[in-house]
């Protein structure tokens, strides 16, 4: 199973040049979308990467912005083409958008860094920890159904971690809270910490723990993971409750000089491994 093919990464490179066109025209999303004859949320939402686009609809909007060079134009209908494919979590079943959104552009990073204030990084999950947090996350009970789709898609995500060939370099600052709160009980935390210290000894894998004594530090603000592309800008996703995606260069840069400073703050990745380990006794 390849998850090259994701059309969640070309929609979004196919949003940011109709976005940079439609700025170069000097339009707004409310002048296009009275030529196109529909809202301007919907241009908004195209020049996001969050729906496929149309070829006639693609076509119209070039004209829009009279565009002429075939080279461009060939390039951007061949987005549009792999953007309307489905993703490989679609058979996963109704994951939540902004989630599918984000495990497409994954899927095509070659490198993530990632910052975790209150859980451990979903690529470092261990299955019953899973099953914990999404219980916690819905006190009336998913069905078993919507849980498993969760737990599936998250295995397959993992193996982007572990693949053969070019496995994703993974980067993970998490607070000392991460490894201290007890999840699902004390026997699925402990098979946890220990998947989390061998995770950590991977040659692609980096892990470091923000400890309490630390005092105060400039992530407070809440988790965040900034995906790096070949041949592309970087992009940052922010948990909030919706969860936002950043693509502009200032904003991405703001959370990378975050990210060193947390990864100053930390323990070296060898003392994190001895805490994360000490942890494991402490839960025994």
């Amino acid at each position: 199973m390849s998850h090259a093919h994701s059309p969640t990464f070309p929609r979004f490179q196919l949003g940011k040049q109709l976005r940079r066109l439609r700025e170069q025209a000097r339009l707004t999303t409310e002048d296009v979308g009275l030529q196109l004859d529909c809202s301007p949320s919907t241009i908004s939402r195209m020049e996001g990467g969050k729906v496929g686009i149309r070829r006639s609809t693609l076509e119209q909007l070039l004209k829009i912005y009279d565009v002429d060079d075939r080279d461009l134009t060939e390039t951007l209908i061949a987005l549009a083409k792999e953007g309307k494919t489905r993703g490989w979590f679609a058979r996963f079943g109704d994951l939540p958008s902004h989630y599918s959104r984000y495990i497409g552009l994954e899927s095509n990073a070659i490198e993530m860094r990632d910052y975790e204030a209150l859980v451990v990084p979903g690529l470092l999950q261990t299955e019953e920890y899973t099953r914990a947090l999404l219980a916690a996350a819905s006190p009336s009970g998913e069905s078993e159904d919507a849980v498993q789709a969760h737990v599936s898609a998250r295995r397959e995500r993992q193996e982007l971690l572990t693949k053969a060939d070019d496995p994703l370099q993974f980067i993970a600052v998490l607070d000392e809270s991460v490894i201290r709160r007890l999840i699902g009980g004390p026997d699925v935390m402990r098979s946890q910490l220990k998947h989390l210290a061998e995770m950590s000894r991977a040659r692609n894998v980096t892990v470091q723990i923000l400890p309490f004594s630390g005092g105060a530090y400039a992530g407070m603000a809440g988790s965040f993971a900034i995906l790096k592309f070949q041949g592309a800008p970087s992009v940052v996703y922010a948990e909030a409750m919706a969860g936002d995606i950043y693509q502009e260069a200032g904003d991405v840069q703001r959370y990378h000089d975050v990210f060193e400073s947390l990864r100053a703050a930390a323990l070296s990745p060898f003392e994190s491994v001895k805490l994360i380990e000490s942890a494991v006794a402490e839960t025994a």
